[in-house]
């Protein structure tokens, strides 16, 4: 019984945990929700600078490229400053970038701005999943994890009621304003938010450059940056050319494809609650392989239909696999994480793999034109190579489930079936 009572107090949420756990979650629901608004809006910005498509995804394209730099930059700030105000200031900087997008006067400019945007929402992931998993009991982190990249979700479908409701009144400009409110979130992180105490604890230590964590640590390293970009394959492919291929290959309205996106978003949130918790009863690899895999039945069911209805049920199911896929990877990654980089480590592992799967929105554009304008086949294709490369590559993979950020214990717990030296994190020990 004392067992019991002993494992449900280390579960328990204090406030403390609870505004950790909001201002993380937020900070990377509001930083998808200004990525997401340009996804929407392509077509116009399209139709104002007298530019294709294709030629508009750049935009994309250099977001997701540059967003390494920002994990780098700003995950060095959290290893060193901490977590908090590494958090405050990169809240402040996509903001302002999602403002200045509002005055692009050109293509080049609103690219050059997006490029910098980028660099800004790679600092995002990295620092709130640390800040997060170290401030929670580890039984909660299936749970956390599910929520915080149900951020992401929930950024989407923000963004599409955005799209539906205010597009009509305001246009894509208005919407790149409307995306700088997120601003004062910084508000809420300064004055709520304690530091993470593993942070703490550790800060007296003698702190490992980044470059010699990953000699040590560069088997580990080539994993994550491949599996990263096959789960960043899996989701750009599935949800950024999503609402144009609704638009140009169905004729939807703005409204109609809103409102479609906000219903798979909603699947999206709910895959990562579902998948995030599951992974603390199986496992973190046999949650995600179940999730990848599921999504490959849902794809004729994602684009198939005429019916606007079995179309909308499509496109919820395969959301709510990708995303639930999704929704293991903060706690997953930081568990695997060496502990002298951990705000470093998972978010530039992370944005490689979106670096390295960058061209993909371009790529299906590309595809798609050349096929007269159906994104059909190019949605369909890359979502299930991907799905199914995933499952192998998580399959075959490692996972520290459970393991104890302990900064006073430095011994180590294997990872995965076969516990590979120099794929562990050094200060990892089981949860008690």
């Amino acid at each position: 019984m004392s067992e019991v009572l002993h494992s449900e107090r280390n579960s328990a949420w204090t406030a403390q945990q609870k505004n950790a756990v909001a201002a993380s979650f937020l900070s990377w629901t509001f930083d998808a929700f200004d990525f997401f608004l340009l996804i929407f809006v392509l077509p116009a910005i399209a139709t104002e600078f007298g530019a294709g498509i294709t030629e508009v995804t750049l935009t994309v394209t250099l977001t997701l490229a540059a967003r390494p730099i920002g994990a780098l930059i700003f995950g060095r700030a959290a290893d060193h400053y901490g977590r908090r105000p590494a958090l405050v200031a990169v809240i402040g900087v996509y903001s302002a970038l999602e403002l200045a997008s509002a005055f692009a006067p050109n293509l080049m400019f609103l690219l050059v701005v997006r490029a910098l945007f980028g660099i800004a929402m790679g600092g995002v992931w990295g620092v709130s999943a640390s800040l997060t998993m170290e401030s929670i009991p580890p039984a909660r982190r299936g749970f956390a994890s599910g929520l915080l990249q149900a951020g992401y979700s929930s950024g989407y479908l923000l963004a599409a009621l955005a799209f539906a409701f205010f597009f009509p009144l305001i246009g894509w400009r208005g919407l790149f304003i409307l995306g700088a409110v997120p601003a004062l979130l910084s508000i809420f992180v300064i004055r709520n938010v304690q530091e993470s105490p593993t942070w703490e604890r550790n800060n007296a230590a003698k702190r490992t450059g980044t470059l010699d964590v990953l000699k040590t640590h560069w088997k580990l390293a080539v994993y994550a940056v491949v599996l990263m970009t096959a789960f960043n394959f899996f989701s750009h492919a599935t949800g950024d050319l999503y609402p144009t291929f609704l638009e140009v290959e169905r004729g939807l309205s703005p409204h109609t494809v809103g409102i479609i996106a906000v219903f798979y978003n909603i699947g999206a949130i709910i895959g990562c609650l579902l998948f995030g918790s599951l992974s603390e009863r199986v496992g973190r690899r046999r949650a995600i392989v179940a999730a990848a895999l599921l999504s490959l039945p849902v794809i004729p069911l994602w684009i198939m239909p005429n019916s606007l209805v079995l179309l909308a049920i499509g496109a919820f199911l395969m959301q709510l696999m990708v995303q639930g896929a999704w929704g293991v990877i903060p706690a997953h990654l930081n568990e695997l994480s060496p502990p002298e980089v951990r705000a470093t480590f998972p978010g530039v592992v992370y944005q490689l793999g979106n670096l390295f799967a960058s061209a993909n929105t371009t790529i299906q554009a590309a595809i798609a034109a050349h096929d007269g304008n159906r994104y059909s086949l190019a949605l369909a294709g890359v979502a299930a190579f991907v799905a199914i490369v995933i499952a192998l590559l998580t399959g075959f993979g490692f996972e520290a489930k459970g393991v104890r950020f302990a900064a006073a214990d430095r011994r180590s717990a294997p990872i995965g079936p076969r516990g590979v030296d120099g794929m562990r994190g050094v200060d990892s020990v089981p949860a008690e």
